[in-house]
């Protein structure tokens, strides 16, 4: 106990140290900033430090011990495995895309700040405490030895590895993106270098350490994380309000933020911007229901225009290549036409609808419309919850405590350091609306801040930002504005005009959440690669070195195809981890808890549980999701593909409570196993 004691306490003061140096480096920085350092050298000074503070971690807890490296000697204490797994928790979607979903989607978007905190109260009181308990390494070897058949558990194993890649890799991806975003924008290299460059950090901290490295390198990257997020917010909260504290402070604005929001919804120019949106909605429309003659028609009115500038004398250059994108980017195929139509439509359709306050709960045309949103609320809060608690890459932190008590403690910790932040969430993003309302709305096009050029050239296919003139009056409309809910975090300080060494601090914050989470997920899937397939599967004979050295192989090998998928922007980071969410309660969440509090559970009930749960969201998804060739008018109850849990998770626990009375009952080892586990 007393070395626990001491390790603790050693412990806090090397992290005391880290954080005092932390502040001091973010001074000099801003007194360097005041002298007139460039600013490209303050972007480079915080990602290139911060990385490398990371990097000298991993190198300074590298092993090839087996408990070491896959969950750091099981003596991490609670508090600090509660910042570490809260550094795994706040990923790119919840540092950069969070805030995002709430400014874009009003008071839907809290649906993803009680979804995922909701989880960890399941976490605690379901799957924590009975993990610690049985001990091992992985998600996999709990159910292999919960699950055991005639001829042992390496069918559900394979399974629980399966799904947790998939998982896994789902979440990673989304991790990936969001790194080359925060260092394309602040180091100007293009957006693939930028993920590969990322990837070099990620992989010294877990290739060289395992879990012991990962560990104390989030804890790090939590103190970079939590100043990051409420230095800027304490400041713009001193901007508009006379209170710094933000919970606080973004009472006192909502008020003026709804009293905008309702001007601007009777707004005659704004009016007119939704009405030109409406009109380009109906024109897809048109096209679509004449398909494929549309298509025809609009392949070879696009030939004649490029034509036509051609040969006109006076035609610039600029014009000529505008008309040959147009032709060059024209659809394919009367398929692809539908598709991308389809989605121009619903895009234009969202922009004609007024603007989506902040406060009211499920707005809509009418109440069926208000209805649906209110389901898909509570569907994704469901989604979210138990797919955090079924996460692989959260709950293999449970094994690194060194009690079952400690195991709930730093539940209680992870929350509490979540907590910090997502109590901010919801001001970051009443304070920036109202800052653009305020600043942007209403200003000249002539006058645009900087800001916007710089997030409209990171990606000039797809912009981050886009303000155009539509009325054609001179002056910016909220309508005429599009944002990207990826940018609003990272985007916050230039656009509340602060300091540039903020800016700084914002996409050192993101880079640390999106990297810590994909040390995590890399690990996970890595280890269960090595352990439960060719350490449990393959060769059970191997050796400890040979086992640690497999794992780091797959690591790098995973790693690399991450950073490939992520290179090819699959879409908007929160729905690849919604996504993620989805699957992982369809999948694992009934095998799992069943498994701790149902002892007639059996491996064909579980087996069943996963393989019917994983299928039915699958289906799910791709037959609504229009990316995936499905179709949004084929949804059950209207239930967004995101939220394909919800049909998942039953149908996995009815499938295995099903199969389970149906087939002979566990064995004694087994209930014994579960008594085990069960007893404080």
């Amino acid at each position: 106990m007393e070395s626990n004691k001491e390790f603790f306490w050693r412990l806090t003061r090397y992290y005391s140290l880290y954080t005092v140096g932390f502040i001091a480096f973010l001074c000099v920085l801003a007194i360097l900033e005041h002298e007139g350092m460039p600013r490209s050298w303050i972007g480079y000074l915080f990602l290139f430090v911060t990385i490398g503070l990371y990097a000298a971690i991993g190198v300074v807890c590298r092993t090839s011990d087996v408990p070491e490296y896959y969950v750091a000697g099981r003596r991490v204490p609670p508090l600090f495995n509660g910042m570490a797994t809260a550094a795994d928790w706040i990923s790119a979607a919840t540092f950069i895309s969070l805030a995002g979903g709430l400014y874009l989607q009003g008071f839907d978007g809290l649906a993803y700040i009680l979804g995922w905190t909701g989880g960890y109260v399941l976490v605690a009181l379901l799957i924590a405490p009975y993990l610690r308990k049985f001990g091992q390494y992985t998600i996999a070897d709990f159910l292999a030895a919960r699950y055991p058949g005639k001829r042992g558990g390496n069918l559900i194993r394979i399974l629980a590895v399966a799904a947790t890649i998939l998982i896994s890799f789902t979440y990673v991806v989304a991790q990936i993106y969001g790194v080359g975003l925060i260092t394309s924008r602040f180091t100007g290299i293009d957006f693939s270098i930028g993920i590969f460059l990322g990837l070099a950090s990620i992989l010294v901290c877990s290739f060289l350490g395992g879990m012991r490295a990962i560990t104390w390198t989030q804890v790090a990257q939590y103190i970079i994380i939590l100043f990051a997020y409420l230095i800027p917010v304490v400041w713009l909260s001193a901007k508009h309000t006379t209170v710094p504290v933000p919970p606080v402070a973004y009472g006192a604005v909502l008020p003026k933020l709804n009293a905008i929001e309702r001007k601007l919804e009777s707004d005659p120019k704004e009016q007119e911007i939704r009405k030109i949106f409406q009109e380009r909605a109906d024109d897809y429309e048109r096209k679509l229901k004449n398909l494929p003659h549309s298509w025809e028609e609009g392949r070879v009115e696009a030939q004649h225009h490029i034509d036509d500038v051609k040969r006109n004398t006076r035609a610039s250059l600029a014009e000529i290549k505008a008309a040959s994108r147009a032709l060059s980017s024209y659809p394919k195929s009367p398929e692809e036409a539908e598709r991308r139509w389809s989605d121009a439509r619903a895009a234009n359709l969202l922009r004609a609808q007024a603007p989506i306050s902040q406060t009211e709960p499920f707005p809509g045309r009418d109440k069926d419309s208000s209805d649906i949103k209110r389901n898909n609320f509570l569907a994704l809060v469901f989604c979210l919850m138990l797919g955090t608690a079924a996460l692989p890459h959260i709950l293999m932190r449970y094994y690194t405590t060194p009690t079952v008590s400690a195991a709930r403690k730093s539940v209680f910790w992870t929350l509490f350091f979540i907590m910090l932040i997502y109590l901010t969430v919801p001001a970051l993003t009443v304070l920036v609306k109202y800052d653009i309302c305020t600043s942007l709305v209403g200003s000249s096009y002539t006058h645009l801040p900087d800001w916007v050029y710089y997030w409209a050239n990171i990606d000039k296919v797809n912009p981050l930002v886009s303000i155009s003139d539509m009325n054609k009056d001179g002056l910016v409309q909220l309508g005429e504005i599009s944002l990207d809910g990826d940018i609003i975090v990272l985007a916050m300080p230039e656009i509340a005009g602060l300091p540039y060494f903020v800016s700084g601090l914002v996409a050192a914050g993101g880079l640390a959440a999106a990297l810590s989470t994909a040390d995590g997920l890399l690990l996970t899937i890595s280890n269960a690669l090595s352990h439960d397939i060719y350490y449990k599967v393959v060769d059970p004979s191997a050796s400890t070195q040979k086992r640690v050295t497999i794992s780091k192989l797959l690591l790098l090998v995973v790693a690399l195809l991450a950073a490939y998928a992520a290179s090819l922007k699959p879409g908007d980071i929160l729905s690849m981890v919604g996504a993620a969410f989805s699957l992982a309660g369809s999948t694992l969440f009934p095998a799992l808890v069943l498994g701790v509090f149902w002892k007639r559970a059996n491996q064909a009930g579980a087996v069943a549980g996963i393989v019917c749960g994983f299928l039915m969201c699958v289906y799910y998804m791709l037959h609504t999701n229009p990316t995936f060739g499905g179709n949004a008018a084929a949804q059950w109850f209207h239930i967004a593909p995101i939220s394909a849990g919800v049909f998942g998770v039953p149908v996995g626990i009815a499938a295995m409570v099903i199969v389970s009375l149906l087939t002979p009952p566990p064995d004694e080892a087994t209930v014994a196993l579960i008594d085990h586990i069960r007893t404080p």
